[in-house]
């Protein structure tokens, strides 16, 4: 279901159940196109009705595009897709195989199951004989192995194999499907006696066609690097910044902004599993757990909120993570709390030595000093907001004498 689980769009728990609806959307699209019937397959190969092949032609060049301009937005990772490896003698085997298949019985198994389950009786024999066929092969499968599995040529591209781009590959497909739409269209008048359209096509072609050329065209021109990754830092810079150190920021001035919040300028960012957050957590942190930390929502949180961001765990081993991770996806002003945690306690919560006259320096005292009271003010609670006291309602007992015997009343 990408790009909608990732982008998230879609929840992955709803993966199968929206594929099940494609599925049957898709069933329901072969029956009303006429795929149902095997005379309509079958005409492909006798030159009365193309069908087949331009559905085919299309779905390869709407795929091949469409997969190109979503690794382009950033919505589909070219690099993750698993590509099937091509065992060269199974692959010339099978193709027979399904070829006469196709002529003998009308159907390829997709459209088998289709028209089997509208109650076509040849297509019902056609998907018992598959299953046959798949009970024999898993039977007989050491026999047949060193078929199944030879001349491993790896997950190879077509283009690759031709000696072109990618991207001309894509371009020269779609010129030859729409060129094929309008021969294939010629012959079919031809052989069923049917007076072609005056021009090169019809008319209805114009405006998919334009489309189709137009979308190949423009990925000629579109630059190698995707969308999403224009706003990345180089690996050069990234490194560059790791070196310096200078994205950490020590425990003792996290100290004093949380003990003055007018000068506090940070977003907290807890990178900790939630669990780690609920036991307890630094004041005024929010939780993205590490795994989580480039989601869509996550990252816009941080770049909208204004504010410099500060990661921490309990070392800074998950905290660089972190840091490295978004750094990577082009988020700015980020600080990581050097040490993490540990860190933060070690320095604000441990007692601290007491000076000795003419031991410490000036500033070894003040270091200490501001620890000693840092560490005071988070153990009593002065580092989080205080609310104001509820106040106290104010009663006045006014004394009612009763009325005088006799003067009014009941």
């Amino acid at each position: 279901m990408a790009p909608l689980i990732p982008e998230g769009i879609i929840s992955p728990n709803l993966n199968l159940f929206f594929a099940f609806v494609i599925g049957i959307a898709f069933g329901y699209v072969l029956e009303q196109g006429g795929f149902s019937t095997s005379r309509k397959l079958a005409g492909v190969f006798y030159g009365y009705d193309f069908v087949v092949l331009r559905v085919f032609f299309t779905a390869a060049i709407t795929a091949a595009l469409g997969l190109l301009i979503f690794q382009y937005m950033g919505w589909v990772d070219y690099d993750l897709l698993y590509i099937n490896p091509t065992f060269l003698w199974s692959a010339i085997v099978g193709g027979v195989i399904m070829g006469f298949g196709f002529i003998m019985g009308g159907f390829c198994p997709g459209t088998s199951l289709v028209a089997a389950m509208i109650g076509k009786i040849d297509a019902m024999v056609f998907v018992v004989g598959m299953f046959l066929g798949i009970y024999f092969f898993g039977a007989f499968y050491e026999t047949f192995q060193p078929l199944y599995t030879g001349s491993n040529l790896g997950g190879i591209f077509v283009y690759d194999s031709l000696g072109l781009s990618r991207d001309v590959f894509v371009f020269l497909l779609v010129v030859i499907a729409l060129a094929a739409f309008i021969i294939t269209k010629k012959i079919e008048d031809k052989v069923n006696g049917i007076k072609s359209q005056s021009g090169l096509f019809h008319p209805s072609y114009n405006l998919p066609f334009a489309v189709l050329l137009g979308l190949a065209a423009l990925l000629l021109i579109l630059p190698d690097k995707p969308k999403a990754q224009w706003n990345e830092t180089s690996a050069e810079s990234l490194l560059a910044e790791a070196a310096t150190r200078e994205r950490y920021m020590q425990p003792d001035e996290l100290a004093y902004l949380l003990l003055h919040p007018n000068e506090n300028n940070l977003m907290i960012v807890d990178v900790r599993p939630e669990e780690a957050f609920g036991s307890f957590s630094l004041p005024g942190a929010v939780s993205i757990p590490l795994n989580d930390i480039l989601k869509k929502e996550n990252r816009a949180l941080m770049e909208k909120s204004g504010k410099d961001v500060l990661l921490y765990s309990f070392g800074s081993t998950d905290a660089d993570q972190a840091w490295l991770l978004l750094r990577r996806e082009g988020v700015k002003n980020l600080k990581v709390l050097k040490g993490g945690l540990n860190n933060f306690f070690a320095t604000i919560y441990l007692e601290p030595e007491i000076p000795e006259p003419g031991f410490f320096s000036e500033k070894e005292k003040f270091e200490k000093r501001f620890a000693d009271r840092a560490a005071k003010a988070f153990r009593e609670g002065e580092a989080a907001e205080k609310a104001s006291a509820a106040k106290t309602p104010v009663r006045t007992l006014v004394d009612i004498k009763p009325p005088a015997a006799g003067k009014g009343g009941c």
